[in-house]
C-alpha cells in the first residue's frame, strides 16, 4: 500500500458538526434576531415590538398546563406542542446567543461518537423530560422558555461518553462528571448572589436525562444493556 493511500487526511471541524445540529443552532439564532430587529422596529411594524413577549405567553413551557392534563387526565395539542417549542424561545440575545454556541460545540463533541439523529434525540428527549420532571416538582412554577435542558442533556451526552472511555481505559470514571460538578457550582454561586428560581431544576433534570438517553443512543448502547440484562 502507498503512502498516499496510508495517508489519512484530518477533517474540518465544520464537517464534525451534525447538520441536524446546525439546524437547531441556527433556528435559535434567527428567532432571535428576528425578535432583537422587531424590538428595534426594523422589521414586522409596530406589532413587532412585542413578538418575544407573545412567543413566551404562546410557545414557552407551562407548569400550569402540565398539571391541567395531569389533574383532568387529557392531553391538549397545544399544551404539549410547548415541550418541542420552548427551546427556541430566549430572554434575550445573550441568552440565545449563549444557548447557540453551547448546543453547536456539544453538539460537534457529542456527534463524534454518535449519529447526528442520535444527538438530536438526547437534545430534544433532554429537553422534554428536563421541564416534565421540573413541572412535576413545582406544578405552580413560573414556566420555563431557552435551549438550557436540552444544552444541559448535550452534556449528559458528553459525560457519558467520557464516562465509557475513562472505563475502557481503566482509570476513575467520577473524572467524567467534572464538568457538570463545575457548571452547578457556577449556577449556585450566580443563585446566591443575584438570586435564582426553580429553573436549574429543568436543567439538572436534563442532564440526567441526557445521560441516561445516551446508554441507549451511543453506539453499541442498546446491545450492552441488553447483554447485561442476559447476564443477570
Amino acid at each position: 500500500m502507498s503512502d498516499d493511500q496510508d495517508y489519512i487526511r484530518e477533517p474540518s471541524p465544520f464537517n464534525a458538526v451534525p447538520p441536524l445540529v446546525v439546524v437547531v443552532a441556527l433556528a435559535i439564532f434567527v428567532i432571535e434576531c428576528l425578535f432583537a430587529l422587531g424590538a428595534r422596529g426594523m422589521v414586522g411594524g409596530p406589532q413587532a415590538v412585542g413578538w418575544r413577549l407573545e412567543a413566551i405567553q404562546d410557545f414557552a413551557f407551562s407548569n400550569r398546563a402540565q398539571a391541567w392534563m395531569i389533574e383532568n387526565g387529557v392531553l391538549r395539542v397545544d399544551f404539549l406542542w410547548r415541550y418541542l417549542t420552548y427551546p427556541f424561545v430566549h430572554g434575550s440575545f445573550l441568552h440565545a446567543g449563549f444557548a447557540a454556541a453551547m448546543v453547536l460545540a456539544l453538539g460537534k463533541f457529542v456527534g463524534e461518537r454518535m449519529a447526528g439523529w442520535a444527538v438530536m434525540a438526547v437534545f430534544f428527549g433532554a429537553s422534554m423530560l428536563g421541564v416534565a420532571i421540573y413541572g412535576l416538582l413545582f406544578p405552580d412554577g413560573p414556566g420555563y422558555y431557552g435551549a438550557y435542558p436540552g444544552v444541559y442533556g448535550l452534556i449528559g451526552g458528553f459525560t457519558y461518553l467520557v464516562w465509557l472511555r475513562l472505563g475502557q481505559m481503566g482509570e476513575n470514571q467520577i473524572r467524567a462528571f467534572t464538568m457538570i460538578g463545575f457548571l452547578l457550582a457556577i449556577q449556585l454561586v450566580f443563585g446566591l448572589m443575584y438570586g435564582g428560581g426553580s429553573g436549574w431544576v429543568a436543567d439538572v433534570a436534563g442532564f440526567a436525562a441526557g445521560f441516561g438517553l445516551s446508554f441507549v443512543l451511543a453506539p453499541g448502547g442498546w446491545a450492552k444493556i441488553r447483554d447485561r440484562l442476559r447476564q443477570r
